[in-house]
């Protein structure tokens, strides 16, 4: 062996040992060495690598902390969405759960699989040949941030996993967990942040959060986050046939799983298992909220499918909300951008979950009603599904003599404009189109993440950009300028032009994104897809009559009715003109012919597809005209059948409904694609 080699040897030595003991510390929690002679091993590593740099890997234990904090977290878009989970609250919801599994299942495997849900945030790791290179927050689901860096710091993520080499070089992996922060790494951290002076976090999930965002890799490492992971893709394919399975190859390749799950063959298995540890919650050092109950079977996942929402084949039991009791120190109203009042009630404070309650939502007049609500009494409150504060009951004989009834507004309280409850409603709305109130809200939902998007425009820089007259509407941040915005309070030259430059990104956005953001009552974010899709650009939207919308496939009376009404008025026809004149994107690439083979038409799929994921043939049917389901019936038009399909298969046989190869629907859908569509912008189009 030549010199030259020895330290090439001795730096792969130490790694492979300290990678091993890393795994048994802060994976296994069993170690074999103690800190000391860890630490002694991390040292003669630093030393062999400081003399020889160019021997230093990206995936060195060394190399967890490192380099200058980042100037800012990159959004990065998910291979596969990173869906929620739906909730079930209590045992018959549990039930109704089951016996959709088991219909989905038709004589199939009905087991299920329990885990503990962590109270953290979702996260992505990618490995390729065998090395993290990328870790992404889920975001909204379809766009998360790049905390790589921060990523790196956490010692219960392998910066290398060997096991992960032997399928070959391009081979990419993705990991789906969840971080969080223990409860002693919590306590120690608040303990440092009162003695400093510096404000307390309110729980360990915003603790974890607060971290993994932090531009300092330095200030991660010192916090202790940890991770459990769940979920693995190889090449976007989930490795195994049952989900089980992967919990197991997970942890045979060396990632941290939560050793506290089970597979149960019935549902009374489940509930058993989420009673037990709803009850031995507190005996945890981090927090949990809930189980998940997930199906065990993988092809049985892909027949079941998922909403845009939330996968149909997965559910999350959340425990019995906390209470606390409370005092309604007053009630008063909020306005939201369609105009609805919402009395909330303003708590005396009361620590509850984790965190500090001063408000609650009381919904309508008719809920106030229901609870016998005064202001001054004593109430029980809780936090439905451990989040949203919600008054649950009131404790009549605690009620104070001087308790005052909630008088309902007879005006908006924040123009003093007319205020209106329709026969069908509960809800008082605010009808003044210049309403203060609704135009911020308006401007916030128009910036949101599921509309335009607009990074860094929130409620403290709306409001001064409406009390400085420099914005009525949506539509007049695009004519903003810098002088306009850097003698704003804490808004100085850099902050004014990441907002411009936000501002700008923003007119690039979709024609579904631009009608959601308008905020059109009872226009949800499909529904905006769907009608850009229909009409191809905002100017046929805003002159189609109420018989044509209503003809659209899921556009009812009621969404038909709200589209009429809303550019029917005037501010916000004016306010489209603008949107127009700042140059956003009104029209839809194309918007497909109403005579599409698929318009108006139910598809279900099933089994494994080898060109599309199933997501992407979802978006194929979706853009023309046709709609997703996940069950098999005599509505269906055709079932497309990918390699394992399930049941699905033989019920379509059973039923009579055409069944399709994917290169037949791939065939279909790009023939359509050939034929000349209403509202083109083009002669012609590539394929999907």
């Amino acid at each position: 062996m030549s010199v030259k080699s020895e330290p090439v040897e001795q730096i792969a030595g130490l790694r492979e040992r300290i990678r091993y003991h890393e795994h048994r510390y802060y994976v296994l929690a069993d170690p074999e060495i103690a800190d000391g002679e860890f630490d002694e091993l991390v040292r003669q590593l630093r030393r062999l690598e400081a003399a020889h740099p160019e021997l230093v890997t990206p995936d060195s234990p060394t190399q967890r902390v490192g380099g200058n904090p980042a100037e800012g977290l990159v959004a990065v878009e998910h291979t596969l969405p990173m869906l929620s989970l739906d909730n079930a609250y209590g045992e018959s919801e549990l039930l109704d759960f089951d016996r959709r599994v088991r219909e989905a299942a038709t004589g199939g495997q009905t087991g299920l699989v329990c885990e503990l849900k962590i109270d953290g945030l979702s996260l992505a790791l990618t490995f390729e040949n065998g090395t993290l290179v990328r870790g992404v927050t889920r975001g909204d689901g379809l766009r998360g941030e790049d905390v790589t860096a921060n990523v790196r710091t956490i010692r219960s993520v392998p910066l290398h996993v060997p096991a992960l080499r032997h399928r070959g070089q391009g081979e990419k992996v993705e990991v789906r967990g969840e971080v969080f922060l223990p409860l002693d790494s919590f306590r120690k951290l608040n303990r440092e942040r009162e003695k400093n002076g510096e404000p307390l976090f309110a729980n360990p999930r915003n603790a974890a959060a607060g971290t993994l965002r932090t531009l300092n890799p330095k200030v991660v490492a010192g916090r202790n986050l940890d991770v459990f992971l769940y979920q693995a893709l190889v090449d976007g394919q989930v490795p195994c046939r049952n989900h089980s399975e992967v919990l197991k190859w997970l942890g045979a390749a060396g990632f941290k799983v939560n050793p506290e799950w089970k597979r149960c063959s019935s549902v009374q298995e489940v509930m058993d298992f989420c009673r037990l540890w709803e009850g031995k919650r507190k005996d945890l050092d981090y927090e949990i909220d809930g189980v998940v109950v997930k199906v065990d079977s993988i092809p049985l996942q892909h027949d079941m499918g998922e909403t845009s929402k939330f996968p149909r084949w997965a559910v999350a039991c959340k425990f019995r909300a906390q209470q606390a009791t409370t005092v309604v120190n007053d009630i008063q109203v909020q306005v939201g951008r369609t105009g609805a009042l919402t009395p909330v009630a303003m708590l005396q404070p009361v620590r509850l979950a984790g965190s500090t309650i001063s408000r609650a939502t009381l919904h309508n007049l008719d809920e106030i009603a229901r609870l016998g609500i005064k202001i001054g009494d004593t109430v029980w409150v809780e936090k439905g599904g451990d989040v949203i504060p919600k008054v649950v009951k009131v404790v009549e004989n605690l009620r104070p003599p001087e308790a005052r009834d909630f008088a309902p507004p007879r005006q908006c309280p924040a123009c003093q404009g007319e205020v209106r409850r329709s026969e069908d409603e509960a809800v008082l709305r605010c009808i003044d189109p210049a309403c203060s109130a609704k135009i911020k809200a308006s401007l916030l939902h128009f910036s949101s993440r599921k509309a335009l998007r607009i990074e860094g425009l929130g409620e403290a820089l709306v409001d001064q950009l409406l009390e400085k007259g420099l914005i009525q509407d949506p539509a007049d941040l695009y004519a903003l300028k810098h002088e306009d915005l850097a003698g704003l309070d804490r808004m100085g030259d850099k902050s004014a032009r990441n907002l411009l430059e936000q501002i700008e990104a923003s007119r690039k956005r979709s024609l579904g994104q631009v009608i959601f953001g308008l905020g059109i009552r009872h226009v949800g974010e499909r529904t905006a897809m769907v009608l850009a899709r229909h009409f191809g650009s905002l100017e046929n939207l805003s002159k189609a009559p109420q018989e044509t919308l209503e003809s659209v496939f899921e556009v009812g009376p009621v969404v038909a009715e709200s589209v009429g009404q809303f550019f029917v008025q005037p501010g916000n026809r004016q306010m489209v003109k603008k949107l127009r004149k700042a140059e956003l994107n009104l029209e839809e690439e194309r918007a497909e012919s109403s005579t599409s083979d698929l318009e108006g038409q139910q598809v279900v799929l099933t089994g494994r597809l080898a060109e599309l994921t199933r997501e992407e043939a979802g978006r194929m049917i979706t853009r023309r005209g046709g709609r997703v389901t996940s069950s098999v019936s005599k509505k269906t038009a055709f079932l497309v059948a990918g390699e394992e399909a399930g049941g699905k298969l033989a019920k379509a046989r059973q039923l009579g409904v055409r069944v399709m190869n994917e290169t037949e629907f791939l065939s279909l859908v790009r023939r359509q694609e050939d034929q000349p569509h209403a509202g083109e912008k083009t002669a012609h189009h590539s394929g999907t």
